[in-house]
């Protein structure tokens, strides 16, 4: 098994309850307060990764500036989607969500300059089309 797989399995399972809890969150209170409370969650594993790290953390600005803007999309991206599942079902707004990668290939095919197949264009296009199936 290569050793990257258990983490990708952890990360999917965690993913999945990620997708999974705000439907219930959301049954109880309102988006922006559940965006509250998530980022608290966030910050306790935050917190305890400075401690694995001996409060020593690498610095780069760079690296600090896309790590910053990581932290801001994936929050709002969070908060939108919470306000997503607040008014539909959870199984169609995280397979519409979860469609995300699209947006990352585009990305890193334009400014990455990395290489997309046939068989990866392939995917992406029934993947749209899977998008506008769900929403409709």
């Amino acid at each position: 098994m290569p050793n990257w797989f258990l983490y990708a399995i952890i990360v999917l399972i965690m993913w999945g309850l990620w997708g999974f809890f705000p439907k219930l969150a959301t049954n109880y209170i309102d988006p922006k307060s559940a965006m509250v409370f998530s980022a608290a969650g966030s910050f306790v594993i935050a917190v305890l990764v400075l401690l694995s790290l001996h409060f020593k953390p690498q610095v780069h600005a760079k690296g600090i500036l896309f790590s910053v803007l990581t932290g801001v999309c994936g929050s709002l991206g969070a908060l939108f989607f919470l306000m997503a599942v607040s008014k539909s079902k959870a199984s169609v707004v995280v397979t519409t969500t979860s469609l995300y990668p699209i947006i990352t290939m585009a990305l890193a095919f334009f400014a990455l300059k990395e290489k997309i197949s046939m068989t990866q264009g392939l995917g992406i296009g029934f993947a749209v089309v899977a998008l506008v199936l769900f929403s409709v």
